[in-house]
């Protein structure tokens, strides 16, 4: 065989290897058959992936109290958990997500992330390792069952297992507490899903706070226990539960969260509570904190405390926004019966774009996707501007786009704004 005809066979063999690879890495095989990618039928789930006659799903309900230390940038919580374990498998452990500590300076992510050559530096990368000092590391101050005796846990850097104190039977139900604070990122500097953004002409801060407490990490009949390690980038699946959640802040912040706003009166002014009551029928939004109310805050940084309530029913998360620097507007929308409150929150930075097209952007979103797939069954939408690109979370998503500083914006930007609100909230 001569040389030539041997290197054409290595080199044909070798574009079908490459070829076959890609085929099984890439979503673009549509020819692969479903399964290789759905687990074997059986009871818990049929051969076309919904759910079989004997399928469970866990559930976890929260009882959370957190608080945002403005000076110091720090995060403070405390949480009781109610596990139930509705699968037919005895628990000795169950595992929890503690997704901040990607920011750890030992973490994987932090491990794994890698540089552009010195030709292409950054001035965001420059920033970043000058401020490698920041450790975002979770500080787990106490884990402990409803009796508060000590529970036996260990932190495996993005993850945390409980040791229980007896077996987790079928039907079963675990209570038990955590505590936890850390240093909330820069988000500007450092990325990911949420953390804070500081506005220097007027020094104040904008939060948007995500992937922030312990987690009850998801159990299946497939894989068990779903504890792999979170980079930062890839989506997740958590159990659905009730969450009680009270959100303490200085007391001329807004605050937008997953769920419904249990003490208005304790935390708005009395014109404040009347236009959210009017927002409920009016035919455009208008302004539960207006832009001149929200400049007053910016300059006046008080120094009290208020605790925000909220109430989210069977959802998987909970995030949530807070400012002293929030404009926020709403306008309620019957979507196919259901009675949603579609609001904006944004700092005077993302006007005019934001009161021009955030809102009525949630409102066109709903409209159409609950007439092509099914109606949205959430009683409030929520669009936030902050360092956030674009994120979503149960009735929150974090949206990213702004005018320029003079207030213009191009067609791009507007566009923007309006599809990544569309992209969130859907």
């Amino acid at each position: 065989m001569s040389f030539n005809r041997f290197f054409s066979i290595v080199l044909i063999l070798s574009c079908a290897a490459t070829a076959f690879a890609q085929s099984k890495s890439k979503p673009s095989d549509k020819f692969r058959q479903l399964e290789e990618i759905l687990p074997t039928a059986n009871e818990q789930r049929t051969a076309s992936g919904a759910p079989g006659s004997r399928y469970w799903q866990q559930r976890a309900d929260y009882n959370i109290d957190v608080e945002i230390d403005d000076a110091n940038q720090r995060l403070t919580g405390k949480e009781n958990v109610t596990y139930k374990n509705l699968s037919p498998d005895t628990l000795n452990y169950i595992w929890l997500q503690v997704d901040q500590n990607i920011y750890a300076k030992d973490s994987d992510s932090q491990a794994t992330r890698t540089m552009s050559d010195l030709k292409n530096v950054t001035p965001a990368q420059i920033e970043q390792l000058a401020a490698r000092e920041y450790d975002g590391r979770i500080n787990i101050t106490n884990v402990s069952d409803s009796k508060n005796a000590p529970l036996r846990y260990t932190v495996v850097k993005t993850m945390m297992r409980v040791d229980l104190p007896v077996p987790l039977v079928p039907n079963g139900t675990f209570i038990f507490n955590v505590a936890w604070n850390y240093a909330i990122n820069n988000q500007r500097v450092f990325g990911g899903r949420g953390g804070y953004e500081y506005f220097p002409t007027d020094k104040n801060y904008l939060y948007e706070i995500a992937q922030w407490f312990p987690r009850m990490a998801a159990y299946n009949d497939v894989s068990g226990w779903q504890h792999k390690q979170f980079l930062g980038s890839g989506e997740f699946t958590l159990e659905f539960g009730d969450y009680n959640v009270r959100i303490t802040v200085p007391n001329d912040h807004v605050v937008s969260s997953t769920g419904v706003l249990q003490n208005p009166r304790e935390v708005l002014t009395a014109a404040q509570i009347q236009r959210l009551k009017q927002a409920e029928t009016v035919r455009e939004p208008i302004k539960i904190v207006t832009q001149a109310e929200a400049m007053a805050n910016e300059s006046n940084q008080s120094t009290g405390k208020k605790t925000w309530v909220f109430k989210a029913n069977n959802v998987r998360d909970l995030a949530f926004a807070s400012s002293r620097k929030f404009i926020w507007d709403a306008q309620g929308h019957n979507v196919e019966g259901n009675k949603v409150m579609a609001m904006s929150f944004y700092p005077k930075e993302g006007n005019p774009l934001w009161e021009k097209y955030s809102t009525q952007a949630i409102i066109h979103t709903l409209n159409v996707y609950s007439r092509y797939s099914f109606t949205y069954p959430y009683p409030t939408a929520q669009s936030v501007n902050g360092p956030v690109g674009g994120m979503e979370y149960p009735m929150i998503c974090f949206n990213g786009p702004r005018p320029q500083a003079d207030g213009t914006y191009s067609a791009q930007t507007k566009y923007g704004l309006i599809s990544v609100v569309i992209h969130e909230v859907g």
